[in-house]
């Protein structure tokens, strides 16, 4: 990934932040968190990961809201970061929060189920 697009990338994020929470009127799109964008070299492509705070219908009402809106979050961008050509837009959801968070509650489940055995020596 070139220097360029990775700067893209990163005034996309910041960009998407506002569009998505100030801009998107419609009710299915819940609280989204833009965890990363990744722009292909050639800037045709952005692959923007979400988080959503909710379970899983909140999750996918929030992309299909999302998706609805594709053409007008693009023009936004568009109006927003001077390029030729406004990148092609794809949401997905950022799995490493979710793996994060199971890590740690599978960790916290099993300090329960061994209390203290470290100190027993």
């Amino acid at each position: 990934m070139s220097l360029r697009s990775n700067r893209v990338g990163e005034q996309m994020k910041k960009e998407l932040g506002d569009i998505i929470g100030r801009k998107i009127k419609d009710p299915r799109v819940g609280f989204v968190t833009v965890t990363d964008v990744q722009v292909t070299g050639d800037l045709q492509q952005a692959t923007i990961y979400i988080s959503v705070l909710g379970d899983e219908k909140q999750r996918e009402d929030t992309l299909k809201g999302l998706a609805k809106a594709k053409g007008f979050i693009r023009s936004e961008i568009g109006q927003r970061i001077r390029l030729r050509k406004t990148p092609e837009i794809i949401f997905e959801f950022d799995e490493s929060i979710d793996y994060g968070n199971r890590i740690e509650s599978l960790l916290h489940q099993i300090s329960e189920e061994n209390p203290k055995e470290q100190g027993d020596e």
